[in-house]
């Protein structure tokens, strides 16, 4: 009986270290990165099919801690450092409307979302007790997609508008009675012919006419930048483009530098609908909604990005690597690069042994690199597992367990939605060590990220399944990062570009592809030290990409990367 009891006794320590504090192999470990898709709770949809989704997010800076409120997510998340979130749970709020918006305003929050009018707006002081009180019951304009702006004068602001006909909008509010104060101006709209970003489909590639929507507002010495998100949300190619102007109100010029956020390829894509914020040490941050969009066109994710104004005041959110870790910074930065973690992918394609597959979801799923396809087991029983061979010794750093939703039926919130695994590893696929030991979590971790307290050298990864909340065990992906503890990239060779001149938001680049070359990322803009847009290509030599502004030129350039590190393109080529 005592060793039964000692044995449980060990068992729950090892479970709530590493599920609340990240005590992983036996180590103290304090989370310093994140990685995208960010690893929250999304709450499961209220209608069927069963799937989760989070959305058009708000994140604010208030007394000294962040706030992030998203579509129909059933509360709102808190955290005190970009990277540990609790949720927030409310009976105030109408939190099954979409789109919200806060701006805090004399010490407090003031919370409206899309709505039919009369909209009513809250507010609260204390937004961590999850009380709030009204703080207007007829606001008179019915809008999707609201955006609440306070100048640092004083004067309220709020944009709106979401639709493939109509422009966004603006009006000054009065601060006390939130009454608007004048006529809504209308500050613009689609010109799909000209800015490729807004051309619709996951390639920019189809006729329909894109949807504007999403509006946000960030003032910048003197300057407003007004971004919107396009061409739609079911997209891989949703983005934010961004228009300047001197007034709130305009009248608006589009920024040299657009879209100012997207991130089209890569394990999750999507960068549009977005806030912008600073943290607590003045750097510029931009969270952003992500498309899996397959179950439902509105199954989507959260991602955060770093964002920066540069010399010229030119406005761009780094996406470049947008799903492998990086650091949350403890001080001011001046660029991304102080922020990457050097950790590559180790995981992509590399050979998968399961305990059992289903015919349309096969184990080769589980290592492609893609969130809209999964791996799933027959089952969600315990015991279900998948392994994943390297190939060779590698030093591994952090991995990234993005649990699929295969036959689920929930609907809502649930106190049973949580996982519990092991992880282990191995160096001959026969002896195997602890990495994670998560058999008595109790947190829903549906995108869960691991960051180890050391790296580890090893060849298998295995997880093991101890509990599902419901379908069957599945992942999207079992990715893993580290460093592969071989040869450099060499640099990219034979770069050919052309420019579509019947269409030149088209641009086609080929290269030469060498064997040790994991993917390649590619980086451009208008100017030929401003190459802030990304895009990454996975085991490919060439890309077209319809995104670009037929009115300007472009500068273009190509980093190849493997599981050793990143070699940066040496040359840049101007296309007209």
């Amino acid at each position: 009986m005592r060793q039964i009891l000692l044995s449980i006794l060990f068992l729950a320590s090892m479970a709530v270290s590493v599920g609340q504090t990240g005590k992983v192999n036996g180590t103290e470990s304090k989370q310093t990165t994140i990685c995208n898709p960010l690893n929250l709770g999304y709450r499961f949809c209220l209608d069927d099919p069963s799937r989760r989704e989070a959305a058009d997010p708000t994140m604010v800076f208030f007394k000294d801690e962040y706030y992030l409120f998203a579509s129909k997510s059933g509360g709102y998340w808190h955290s005190t450092d970009l990277i540990n979130w609790d949720l927030i749970t409310s009976a105030d709020l109408p939190l099954e409307d979409y789109a919200p918006t806060v701006v805090v305003m004399r010490d407090t929050l003031f919370f409206m979302a899309s709505g039919n009018a009369p909209i009513t707006i809250y507010k609260t002081s204390k937004p961590k007790t999850g009380k709030w009180e009204v703080a207007k019951s007829d606001f008179p304009i019915g809008l999707t997609d609201p955006c609440l702006f306070l100048d640092d004068d004083g004067r309220l602001y709020l944009y709106y508008g979401c639709s493939n006909s109509k422009p966004i909008s603006g009006v000054e509010l009065n601060t006390r009675s939130f009454n608007p104060k004048g006529t809504p101006v209308e500050c613009f709209n689609s010109n799909k012919k000209v800015y490729g970003w807004e051309q619709t489909g996951d390639y920019n590639n189809q006729p329909e006419d894109p949807w504007i929507e999403g509006a946000w507002m960030t003032k910048f010495k003197g300057k407003y930048y007004l971004q919107y998100a396009a061409p739609g949300t079911q997209f891989k190619s949703y983005c934010d483009g961004l228009y300047i102007a001197d007034n709130p109100l305009g009248p608006f010029k589009l920024a040299p530098n657009n879209p100012c956020s997207s991130k089209p390829e890569g394990f999750i894509n999507g960068a549009g609908h977005s806030s912008t914020f600073q943290d607590k040490y003045g750097n510029y941050w931009h969270i952003s909604t992500m498309t899996i969009s397959q179950k439902h066109m509105f199954e989507r994710r959260l991602g955060l990005f770093p964002m920066f104004f540069d010399n010229d005041g030119i406005l761009y959110t780094y996406t470049g690597f947008g799903d492998f870790p990086f650091t949350i910074p403890q001080k001011k930065i001046s660029g991304p690069d102080e922020l990457f973690s050097q950790w590559m992918l180790l995981s992509y394609k590399k050979p998968v042994e399961v305990s059992s597959e289903l015919p349309d979801h096969t184990k080769n799923f589980a290592s492609d690199e893609d969130i809209r396809t999964y791996w799933s087991a027959k089952t969600g029983n315990k015991g279900e597992w998948i392994s994943i061979d390297l190939g060779k010794q590698c030093s591994i750093d952090a991995l990234q367990i993005n649990f699929a939703e295969n036959n689920t039926k929930i609907l809502g919130p649930d106190p049973k939605i949580y996982y519990r695994y092991l992880l282990e590893y191995s160096e001959n696929n026969k002896a195997w060590k602890l990495l994670v030991d998560k058999r008595l979590n109790n947190k829903d971790v549906p995108d869960d990220y691991i960051q180890l307290s050391a790296p580890v050298k090893g060849r298998y990864i295995r997880l093991t399944n101890y509990y599902i909340p419901d379908g069957t065990f599945s992942l999207a992906d079992l990715r893993i990062f580290g460093n592969g503890l071989g040869k450099m990239p060499s640099p990219v060779k034979n770069l050919i570009i052309t420019r579509n001149q019947n269409d030149k938001r088209e641009v086609k680049l080929k290269w030469d592809k060498n064997q040790e070359d994991l993917g390649y990322n590619l980086r451009y803009g208008t100017e030929n030290d401003k190459l802030y847009h990304n895009y990454q290509v996975l085991g490919a030599d060439s890309v077209t990409i319809r995104s670009l502004n037929s009115m300007q030129q472009y500068y273009f350039t190509v980093d190849a990367f493997n599981e050793n590190g990143i070699k940066k393109g040496v040359k840049v080529i101007m296309v007209k």
